[in-house]
């Protein structure tokens, strides 16, 4: 459909007046009147559910934008949209239209009162404001008290022919995308269709906001080449047929041009001509071009250890890939060291991207704690932690961390199981076809054995011990790495006992051990 703005019969539109206080509080409100509307208890109520689903998503619980629907008829412009101490504002609230209460004693009955629990998680947006956001009209009948509640002087009814709507925002942008939502979705009801009549929103401080007409009712043209979207969907529809599509979709106007060889609509149109087509109707064909697909070494990998370690009797866990600052280093006994931060956490245990896999498990040990651990209690983890990096591009810029696959086990029983991790580690190297050197051979009881060992040549690995603090003292070791790359040995991992601090801060009453390897170097 085409929406139209319609002028008021008698040339004069309604007015909105935003004073100066509302700066501080609520800056910005936009308005539209829907004439001559008429509504069944169906509409009513996809009316009253539509605002409640723009709330809860686009309006962001109302901290964005708050939308007011008022009966016209029952009030008179122009209106005033201003801020005032909440002792001053008193009016008739929609939940108890039988008495009237001022703004301050109504956020506190809506706070405690079971039967408004529906308004209570909106009432700390403005609760502590000096000044409370308010809607007026001429007579100063209170219409609204954005973002909580709406007067019941002007709510809607079954009998409601004129609908004004304003949109009280922190977000302009917001709030026009939030009114022309409203606006579409509701103007096929009035006696003319897709018409809404504009309202003049006036700043009376110019530097607050410039004053402009509302709604925007903001409309773009995209253009598809008719080829392109035949070729993307699999069809060959003629230009004509498309136009028709495009209709059938409510994607019109729609009109060609270029010869007729593009296909100009608000939307892009791909999906929608498929849609409209019928997924269904395409003929199926044998693609012209020659793909192979496959798993990515490094997931392959990951899937095949996953098989072996869980035949071992170990159990996989999934756990959270954000951490607190406390748990990812300084419960592991580390000191704090670069991390990707989260600007914005929810709360204080999202603070950081996990640099480690090994908090997770522990928490995972720390939650199931009535579990029996008489045989010992196995988890293991593959998965990603990210890592700070400035060094490495990807693509035309420097992304500042990287991605890190990692394969994580604890074991916690009776005894440490120090053996029991060191086995694991020997298994899946053994699995990823690494060799130990000739001097971790010598050590080992079964050196005969290792003639039956199948070895990528060059690829070797040896422990050596290790100063990290997560462990216990003279119980942990540093896997060692050696590739035909580079003759160097590289640091992929370490094991051992875990400390007993790190034990009790995560509330973990029996020993414990662990390894931590790094798989992109095993590939």
């Amino acid at each position: 459909p085409t929406y139209r703005k319609v002028e008021p019969c008698d040339g004069a539109r309604q007015v909105m007046k935003v004073l100066p206080a509302t700066a501080d509080i609520r800056p910005f409100v936009v308005c539209a009147i829907l004439r001559d509307v008429t509504f069944t208890p169906e509409r009513y109520a996809s009316f009253i559910d539509l605002q409640d689903q723009l709330h809860r998503n686009l309006c962001r619980q109302r901290t964005l934008v708050a939308i007011g629907t008022h009966d016209l008829d029952t009030i008179a412009g122009p209106f005033t949209y201003d801020a005032k101490p909440p002792t001053d504002i008193e009016f008739k609230p929609l939940t108890h239209g039988d008495r009237s209460f001022n703004a301050k004693e109504l956020m506190d009955l809506y706070l405690n009162d079971a039967s408004c629990k529906h308004l209570k998680p909106y009432v700390p947006i403005i609760y502590d404001a000096p000044k409370y956001p308010v809607i007026c009209d001429a007579n100063g009948v209170v219409l609204s008290l954005p973002p909580i509640i709406n007067g019941d002087h002007s709510k809607i009814t079954l009998d409601t022919k004129n609908v004004f709507i304003e949109c009280t925002a922190t977000d302009l942008t917001k709030a026009n995308i939030v009114l022309d939502t409203v606006v579409t979705m509701f103007s096929e009801y009035c006696s003319d269709p897709f018409t809404v009549e504009p309202v003049d929103v006036e700043y009376t401080n110019d530097a607050q906001s410039p004053s402009y007409v509302s709604p925007q009712l903001f409309a773009r043209n995209e253009t598809a080449d008719v080829n392109f979207v035949n070729s993307m969907i699999g069809i060959d529809l003629s230009p004509s047929q498309m136009v028709t599509l495009c209709e059938k979709v409510q994607l019109g106007p729609a009109r060609l041009i270029d010869d007729d060889k593009t296909l100009e609509v608000h939307v892009p149109p791909t999906a929608d001509i498929g849609i409209a087509f019928g997924y269904n109707n395409i003929v199926k064909r044998v693609p012209k071009t020659s793909t192979v697909g496959g798993e990515q070494p490094l997931n392959r990998l990951g899937d095949l250890l996953r098989e072996e370690i869980s035949r071992a009797g170990y159990v996989e866990v999934l756990t959270h890939g954000l951490s607190s600052k406390y748990e990812n280093f300084t419960a592991l006994r580390k000191p704090i060291a670069p991390a990707v931060e989260l600007s914005n956490p929810a709360n204080i245990e999202y603070e950081v991207v996990r640099t480690t896999m090994l908090t997770g498990l522990l928490k995972t040990l720390q939650h199931n704690k009535s579990a029996s651990f008489t045989k010992g209690f196995k988890i293991f983890e593959i998965s990603d932690v990210v890592i700070p990096d400035d060094k490495h591009v990807v693509c035309d810029s420097i992304v500042g961390a990287k991605n890190s696959r990692r394969i994580c086990a604890v074991y916690a029983g009776p005894t440490s199981g120090f053996e029991i991790i060191h086995g694991l580690v020997d298994r899946v190297m053994t699995l990823c076809e690494v060799a130990p050197d000739k001097e971790y051979i010598a050590n080992s009881a079964k050196a005969d054995e290792e003639k039956y060992r199948v070895a990528r040549d060059g690829y070797t690995y040896t422990i050596t011990e290790s100063k990290e603090d997560t462990y216990f003292p003279g119980r942990c070791a540093d896997i060692l790495f050696t590739s035909p790359a580079s003759d160097e040995r590289v640091k992929i991992g370490s094991f051992g006992i875990l400390h007993p601090e790190v034990l009790q801060n995560f509330d973990i009453l029996y020993p414990a051990s662990c390894v931590e390897i790094d798989l992109e170097p095993l590939i």
